[in-house]
Parts: C-alpha cells; sequence; structure tokens
C-alpha cells in the first residue's frame, strides 16, 4: 500500500520560517517526480514547487526566492522550506509523487498558517 504523510505544518509570524516534510512508503519513488501544491480557503489548489529525478527544480513566480525543495531518494521523502513567509502563503500544503505514467499520489496536507 502507497501512503504519503506530510509533517512539520504550524503557526508563524510573517518573516519567520517552516520546513515541511513528506514521507512515501510502500514503494520506491527513485523516478518519480516529487512536489508541493497548496491550497488555501475559498481557491482552488495551486502548484508551490517540483524537483525532477535529476535535481531540477521549478518554482511558483509567487515563492521563488524564498522556498526551495529538495528530495532524498533513499529515504523516499520531499521537503519543502519555507523562509521569508507571507500572510497569504497560508494554506494547505499537499506533497505529490508523479510517475512517468499514470495518476500521481497525494497526502492529505499539512496546514501552515503565517499569521499578520
Amino acid at each position: 500500500q502507497v501512503q504519503l504523510v506530510e509533517s512539520g505544518g504550524g503557526l508563524v509570524q510573517p518573516g519567520g520560517s517552516l520546513r515541511l516534510s513528506c514521507a512515501a512508503s510502500g514503494s520506491s519513488f527513485s523516478f518519480y517526480t516529487m512536489g508541493w501544491y497548496r491550497q488555501a480557503p475559498g481557491k482552488e489548489r495551486e502548484f508551490v514547487a517540483y524537483i525532477h529525478t535529476s535535481g531540477t527544480t521549478n518554482y511558483a513566480s509567487s515563492v521563488k526566492g524564498r522556498f526551495a525543495i529538495s528530495r532524498d531518494n533513499a529515504k523516499n521523502t520531499v521537503s519543502l522550506q519555507m523562509n521569508s513567509l507571507k500572510p497569504e502563503d497560508t494554506a494547505v500544503y499537499i506533497c505529490n509523487f508523479r510517475p512517468l505514467v499514470g495518476a500521481p499520489y497525494w497526502g492529505q496536507g499539512t496546514q501552515v498558517t503565517v499569521s499578520s
């Protein structure tokens, strides 16, 4: 059984930092693209960042320069370091493991709240 579990969410002040992690189990994910999405109340789910198997990364313009994504294939994990957090970063953050073929796997999400 494949399962993705996020951790590290919480409440932080504007300008603060937080590190999210997502651990997958049930298979080997070395050939999957790993990423993070987020969904704020009343808004559609939006892309945040991804990291390719080669280590190539991409970020949404809203987080570029503030967030950094990384992966550990041996541990089947993807992390998101979030710095200089803003109130508009408040959302449920959801990890995503995407295979070459087929539907991706999604975690249940972890809440990040940036208070003003």
